[in-house]
């Protein structure tokens, strides 16, 4: 397979994104994610039952995967599980049903009333309301995505969720409309691995944050070497595989951005031979 050019990986990614969330873009009814979570049912909410309750080790590929990307190998995102823990009750299925994440970053970011958010890479803006929520009235969050079609559901959606403190801005994560030193804390949900720069995105990352903000993400990582088969593949790009980075150098890439104390906390999925989702934490020096 031949090498292809950033544009052209950012281009593949944008198209995948943007195909799944038409549907849900022409949607019109709201169903909250109290129903979507209940037991015994799809975590999509319908009636398809390919979203197991787990990740999905040595699984055979989802034709229409409702819970995020299947890599044909496992399945790493499941919209219930992931924010069991949150308040989400009363978020639309036009939230939820674009949820295409890793982790919960709001609940590993410990968000103060009166911060500025930024979520990388925000889809339909899932993480946006939840932290619009812990950060109340005098907080401010803003959400930047590459995909139009997410963008315009992510602004449908803050309408319907009432969130008046949140702003979704057209984008790349490798070039930021935000301005310099202006946010508290950048939070992102499985979206830093598909970049095809990800020492731009923390270097960003990096420009944008206040002296002492945080960068708190959730990603997937690779905790062994990455094959080269899958390094080629698009559609694993795509499905947040193929563009991951090994956990270390994931790290050291952000210490190259000028941020201080990198952590990470990774969970390798069950069966997923050297695929886990990583928990990080980063400062920008004081």
């Amino acid at each position: 397979m031949p090498t292809l050019s950033d544009d052209e990986v950012r281009a593949s990614v944008a198209k995948a994104y943007g195909g799944r969330v038409r549907p849900v873009l022409e949607r019109t009814e709201d169903i909250p994610l109290t129903i979507v979570a209940a037991a015994g049912g799809s975590c999509c909410g319908g009636d398809d039952d390919s979203c197991a309750v787990e990740p999905v080790a040595e699984a055979t590929a989802v034709a229409d995967p409702c819970c995020g990307e299947e890599s044909g190998e496992l399945q790493l995102t499941n919209v219930a599980k992931l924010y069991a823990d949150a308040n989400v009750a009363d978020l639309p299925a036009t939230v939820t049903d674009v949820a295409f994440g890793c982790g919960n970053p709001t609940a590993i970011a410990a968000l103060q009333p009166g911060e500025t958010v930024l979520d990388l890479g925000s889809g339909g803006g899932i993480d946006c309301f939840l932290a619009a929520k812990m950060v109340g009235a005098t907080g401010r969050v803003f959400g930047v995505d590459m995909t139009p079609e997410m963008l315009a559901l992510a602004r449908k959606n803050a309408v319907k969720v009432g969130a008046h403190n949140v702003e979704f801005r057209l984008g790349e994560i490798e070039h930021l409309p935000i301005a310099d030193g202006s946010i508290d804390v950048v939070i992102s949900n499985c979206v830093i691995n598909l970049s095809p720069d990800k020492d731009q995105v923390f270097r960003e990352a990096a420009r944008v944050l206040r002296p002492g903000g945080r960068l708190q993400v959730s990603d997937i990582v690779w905790t062994r070497p990455v094959p080269a088969e899958t390094k080629a593949d698009m559609e694993q790009w795509a499905g947040c595989i193929a563009g991951a980075l090994e956990e270390q150098d994931y790290l050291a890439r952000i210490a190259a951005a000028g941020l201080i104390d990198v952590t990470s906390v990774a969970t390798e999925y069950p069966g997923g031979r050297g695929i886990a989702s990583a928990n990080v934490v980063a400062f920008k020096p004081a």
